[in-house]
């Protein structure tokens, strides 16, 4: 599904706007920092960052020149503050151009950790798709493909360990969202030869705890949050109430900061990937991955005291 233009434009200017005019947004911005906290990939022993980066909605930009520069600044504030996995798809509009565009631009000196999708109910066009794909982030080698919502998975993923074996991709992987197909998902884990699942996961979306997190800790599988601040619903309902007074003991000082800690803490979560148009919100995002985590203690202190808001 394609983001109106208006809709972007109203999210990605509003965040030139203020970075022009050093106009306060409603989140706190935070010091960039330089050593984020890593989880292992267990099916290589290979360390990222815990938090990543999203292009959903946000990066859907077309060819707007002001806004793909914008989205540029994003992309080297993320790179600046330690962030490595970026994650897109091609149900994302613009957004593989955007980035494109972005690391292009920025030369960067250290490659960023690639990660996209495959998204067709079309079996035949899951390799040109990756093809295509590729040629937008201007890599020669993807660090991961994922089948997106699981649509024709059998068939994708199939190609994509293929893609894997040859050298094209590193990891491969597969999707969902919303809490949707999660038996589906908890089928492929247990049978099928994945290095990465994502799945929708958050201080108030807690079922994948029940089961396929444990799951995937048992059959060394990485795990990425989509929608920890469920397209920013949860930073809206917590806007205005006050932190928790036990915060400060894991160094979260937004809310922001505490729903990301509180995620990543879980120790089968390798790593979250908040989307933002705004350089503050990425370092304060980033800045969720340095400092104290909260223990099983301190979890459900945290989501008793966010079921009594």
């Amino acid at each position: 599904m394609l983001i109106g233009r208006r809709t972007v434009l109203q999210g990605v200017g509003a965040a030139a706007v203020a970075s022009v005019t050093g106009l306060s947004s409603s989140r706190v911005s935070a010091d960039p920092i330089s050593k984020p906290l890593t989880r292992t990939i267990p099916s290589t022993g290979e360390d990222i960052p815990v938090v990543g980066l999203g292009s959903w909605i946000t990066f859907n930009v077309g060819n707007d020149p002001v806004l793909l520069d914008t989205c540029a600044d994003v992309v080297a504030a993320f790179y600046e503050s330690g962030g490595r996995l970026i994650d897109s798809s091609p149900m994302y509009g613009s957004s593989q151009a955007t980035i494109g565009y972005a690391l292009k631009k920025l030369s960067l000196p250290n490659p960023i950790f690639s990660a996209d999708k495959i998204w067709t109910s079309y079996d035949s066009e899951g390799a040109s798709q990756f093809a295509e794909t590729r040629a937008l982030w201007g890599l020669k080698t993807m660090d991961l493909m994922q089948v997106h919502n699981l649509l024709s998975w059998r068939a994708h993923l199939d190609m994509l360990q293929k893609k894997k074996a040859s050298g094209e991709i590193r990891y491969v992987g597969v999707t969902t969202s919303h809490g949707r197909r999660h038996e589906d998902l908890e089928d492929i884990m247990a049978n099928h030869d994945i290095d990465f699942v994502q799945l929708t996961y958050n201080v108030l979306d807690r079922e994948p705890e029940q089961r396929i997190l444990p799951l995937a800790r048992e059959r060394g599988i990485a795990v990425i949050v989509n929608r920890p601040y469920q397209r920013g619903t949860l930073i809206q309902r917590f806007s205005g109430k006050p932190l928790p007074p036990f915060a400060a003991e894991i160094d979260a000082g937004t809310w922001p900061q505490l729903l990301l800690k509180f995620i990543i803490s879980h120790p089968a979560i390798t790593c979250a990937i908040p989307a933002t148009t705004r350089v503050p919100h990425v370092q304060e995002n980033l800045a969720a991955a340095a400092g104290r985590l909260p223990d099983e203690g301190m979890r459900k202190a945290i989501t008793d005291y966010v079921a009594e808001l």
